[in-house]
């Protein structure tokens, strides 16, 4: 049921659930239907001046009108709260002569009522929403190593091996990346990625590049997958990353998401091109003191089919002098 069709008859359920799903939208990898976001306006309602039943417009007869009924409420819950509406607009006026009023001065009375009645629930709605807002969101509380439930290294038992799936993001449902693999220390823990980031709603036809997944370990540092529309870069399908340009070329156009802000050439001490089982990575090692994203970044790209992927392992100063090598063994792991 879309949540227009709850109409006004409970403003504040109305508020809070938009606010519900709004905030779960921030950490859900699960697609959400546009249309959980889609509120009714006061100008899609009309009051009937005999019943004083709210009804969306487009429901223009009595059959139609009984099928917008509030999420969960039975009949006779909605003619009880239909009750409370007419009574709290009939309770007002009392004192009138309906008959005394013109029907022009009638139906701009009857507006001023449903509206001061809205703003009284929406007031009502706010406060949900601030209580929703203390309450935790449980999705990072799921959040645990990822030795617990990844494969070890079949040659070293200090890291574990992650093979990303259909099950894991948005972009791998809809075919749009291919599948990928590295290894990653046991004790590390996967990051929710809000839907903003992950691509969830423009798959397969994104526009903008957008994050794949994303670990992290608070002593060592972190590491996400980003990947990027291959027409960024290029006009040619299906291009190779050497045919995209130099290495030089494509960190130029892709350091910002290295960096998570802006991306300074002179930032790069050292850039190297591989070729692993028939497909070419660039490799990238950052000096970045002004970067979101940490002052040291290892970076490593490809293109297949008509995206290009880019994997990025990023420390602080305090991170680096220890987590250095777990970083480029990291790095060095990565293949589509």
């Amino acid at each position: 049921m879309r949540t227009g069709e709850l109409g006004h008859l409970n403003y504040p359920l109305l508020f809070a659930h938009q606010a519900f799903i709004s905030l779960m939208a921030t950490c859900s990898a699960t697609p959400i239907s546009s249309s959980y976001f889609t509120p009714i306006s006061t100008t899609d309602l009309i009051i009937h001046r005999k019943t004083h039943n709210p009804c969306p417009i487009e429901a223009n007869s009595k059959k139609n009108c009984e099928n917008f009924r509030p999420l969960g409420l039975k009949p006779s819950s909605i003619a009880a709260s239909s009750r409370n509406i007419r009574d709290q607009i009939s309770g007002s006026s009392e004192t009138l002569n309906s008959s005394s009023i013109a029907p022009k001065s009638r139906e701009i009375w009857y507006t001023s009522m449903h509206e001061q009645w809205s703003r009284r629930n929406l007031f009502k709605g706010l406060a949900l929403l601030w209580i929703l807002a203390k309450r935790p969101v449980d999705c990072e509380a799921r959040e645990v190593q990822v030795g617990s439930y990844l494969p070890p290294l079949d040659s070293d038992s200090s890291f574990v091996v992650f093979k990303a799936t259909t099950k894991d993001t948005p972009a791998l449902r809809a075919g749009n990346v291919e599948p990928y693999q590295f290894i990653l220390p046991p004790s590390w823990k996967q990051t929710r990625i809000a839907n903003i980031l992950s691509g969830n709603y423009c798959q397969p036809k994104c526009a903008e590049p957008w994050v794949e997944v994303k670990f992290e370990d608070e002593k060592q540092g972190k590491v996400q997958v980003v990947a990027a529309p291959l027409i960024r870069l290029t006009n040619k399908l299906n291009a190779s990353i050497e045919e995209i340009g130099s290495p030089e070329k494509v960190i130029a156009s892709l350091g910002p998401f290295v960096t998570g802000n802006s991306y300074d050439p002179d930032e790069l001490i050292e850039s190297n091109m591989k070729n692993i089982d028939g497909q070419t990575y660039y490799t990238y090692k950052l000096e970045t003191p002004y970067a979101l994203t940490g002052s040291h970044n290892l970076a490593k790209a490809t293109a297949k089919g008509n995206t290009v992927v880019l994997f990025v392992a990023s420390a602080n100063d305090k991170q680096w002098p220890t987590s250095q090598k777990t970083l480029e063994a990291m790095l060095d792991s990565f293949r589509i």
